[in-house]
């Protein structure tokens, strides 16, 4: 009886034949051992034959292509846009697209280096249903904690972070600014803030730059930890927009220029995860009460 199938193609150039062993890693096959730079042998979860009338259609424009069937590959997968989007990415070239009117699947046609045509066919995943947090900061009231040290760096932080939080809905007299010496102060005023429970979310704001010592690795510890567990141990949400970065250029990429700005970013961050907590809270608990034995009968 049958006990594995196996179908080879060979490619006649090494430059065609790393594209193509670049590309099946990246769908997700797996290399198996014993692979050199002259073969390379891969599995997929499954594997089968398909058999097809004559009269079965393909689109116009792949017509001739497919007449060599040794050249065709049929790849059935779990999202077919995350394939797509790994072939333009590889510049590999995409012969047609099909998408079947009245049903979600799709199916498109590749050109794979050594004139293979692959065909790839799936249904686009659906997320899973799952509780989150709404972008809403209407009704909210924030704390955004920053440092002075590298002002520079950090008031274009913070002007991006109160301009994430006014366009999700928050009202400014709502976000209290509090200004610390460095980031090594951040995690102690964003506790005291989170202990007052007057805030639905703090953001930490600062920028540490690497400098010639140690100290900048001790900082950044530090920083991170505490910036954590002041937010587990208050359970407040916390997000964190302290830059750790090597040089005064990467800084400034990601203080609103090529990088976005960090400070946007944690007012999105912090404004979803206050909705988080509150969406969590009106949630029924899983764990009924327990009658106690002695209790009296009703």
């Amino acid at each position: 009886m049958i006990k594995s199938l196996h179908i080879g193609r060979y490619v006649g150039r090494p430059a065609e034949f790393r594209a193509l062993t670049e590309f099946l890693e990246a769908v997700g096959f797996e290399r198996l051992p014993g692979s050199d730079e002259g073969s390379a042998v891969f599995s997929a979860p499954q594997g089968m034959i398909s058999i097809n009338k004559p009269a079965h259609k393909h689109p116009r424009q792949l017509a001739k292509r497919l007449k060599d069937v040794e050249k065709l590959l049929v790849l059935e997968v779990t999202n077919p846009d995350d394939i797509l989007a790994i072939a333009r990415k590889l510049k590999i070239k995409v012969l047609a697209e099909s998408e079947p009117l009245g049903t979600p699947e799709r199916t498109f046609w590749l050109e794979l280096p050594g004139a293979i045509v692959v065909a790839v066919h799936g249904h686009p995943e659906e997320p899973e249903p799952a509780l989150e947090g709404q972008l809403n900061a209407s009704g909210k009231r924030f704390a955004v904690v920053v440092s002075r040290f590298n002002s520079f760096i950090t008031e274009r932080l913070l002007q991006g972070a109160l301009d994430g939080l006014l366009r999700c809905g928050a009202e400014r007299e709502d976000v209290d600014v509090v200004r610390v010496p460095g980031s090594f102060e951040v995690p102690s005023a964003a506790r005291t803030l989170a202990e007052t429970r007057k805030y639905d979310a703090i953001l930490c704001i600062g920028c540490l730059l690497r400098g010639d010592t140690a100290h900048y690795d001790v900082i950044v510890n530090e920083v991170t930890r505490g910036i954590g567990q002041s937010a587990q141990e208050t359970g407040v949400p916390h997000a964190f927009g302290v830059l750790t970065c090597d040089t005064l250029e990467q800084a400034i990429d990601r203080a609103g220029l090529k990088m976005g700005n960090k400070g946007f970013e944690a007012a999105l961050a912090a404004v979803e995860m206050a909705n988080l907590k509150a969406a969590v809270s009106r949630q029924p608990s899983a764990v009924r009460k327990k009658r106690s034995p002695l209790a009296a009968p009703r």
